[in-house]
């Protein structure tokens, strides 16, 4: 099976894609001649052979829940290399981030897609395609931006949104610069908010029986609590303090080193697991 090593972080940063015209797509690359033949034949192909809204959900979510470890294992490192003295510029450690990042994709994309049985370009022509339908498919517009923000978390390229005909929604309000101080108010309303609503969906998953220890169930919590506690956070961020993600993000990287900041981020982290554990979601 063929498969472009960027795959996928091209879905994810919005490259520009094979232009596609087939009517049916399958979950096999064709050649030239399958496809004449499909177009004297629509029913060449049976309803297993397409690559269905299920299908790309089902990828993007795997893709989602192991690139998200991936980046739990980022973080650490970096941890690990400030706690050791060493100072790394904030551009150059974003781009060292963003091409780990990319370097796992390949192998872990490479694995999914042979998992599921589909080809790469197939799978971006049905995931566009699935996109330009948002409101008939929203799950899979849930899945694809909710691997978009990901990327964008660890790139700092505002991606989510994008799609071949339509390109990236324009972000209101952006280009707030932010001061130390209000990157610390910012900080703790957004990661107190994000908190509460992931506590939230924790005790509504105990209230419906469901055991978060357990290794499914814990997947489906990552998953909810990622686009469902993030959204809250993210409006919560906008509406009382007038600030977009890209922002936050942008005066995170400025002022990352100022010692205020740097204790605010990391009290504000403790205090998120010490309330997640409490609340019985296991840590990664």
């Amino acid at each position: 099976m063929t498969s472009s090593p960027t795959t996928l972080a091209a879905v994810a940063a919005g490259c520009t894609l094979l232009a596609y015209g087939a009517s049916r797509l399958t979950k096999k690359a064709t050649s030239s001649t399958d496809l004449a033949l499909t177009d004297l034949d629509d029913e060449i192909f049976s309803e297993e052979d397409c690559i269905s809204a299920d299908d790309v959900v089902a990828i993007f979510d795997k893709l989602f829940l192991t690139m998200q470890n991936v980046v739990v294992q980022l973080s650490q490192q970096v941890q690990q290399i400030q706690m050791s003295g060493q100072m790394i510029p904030e551009a150059q450690l974003r781009q060292l981030l963003k091409a780990e990042f990319e370097r796992a994709l390949v192998a872990c994309q490479a694995q999914v897609f042979e998992e599921n049985d589909v080809d790469a370009d197939c799978l971006e022509e049905a995931t566009w395609e699935f996109m330009e339908e948002e409101e008939k498919y929203p799950k899979v517009k849930r899945a694809v931006e909710r691997f978009q923000k990901l990327y964008e978390s660890i790139s700092g390229e505002e991606v989510v949104g994008w799609t071949p005909n339509k390109g990236k929604t324009p972000t209101a309000g952006a280009k707030k610069e932010l001061s130390a101080e209000e990157l610390i108010k910012a900080a703790t309303l957004y990661f107190e908010t994000l908190t509460e609503k992931m506590v939230e969906i924790a005790k509504e998953y105990k209230a419906a029986g469901k055991d978060l220890k357990d290794p499914k169930v814990s997947q489906q919590y990552q998953m909810e609590a990622s686009s469902d506690a993030n959204d809250v956070a993210e409006e919560k961020l906008k509406s009382e303090m007038d600030i977009v993600m890209s922002d936050f993000r942008a005066a995170v990287d400025k002022h990352s080193r100022v010692p205020a900041v740097g204790q605010t981020l990391g009290m504000l982290q403790i205090k998120q697991q010490q309330e997640l554990m409490a609340a019985g979601v296991p840590m990664m």
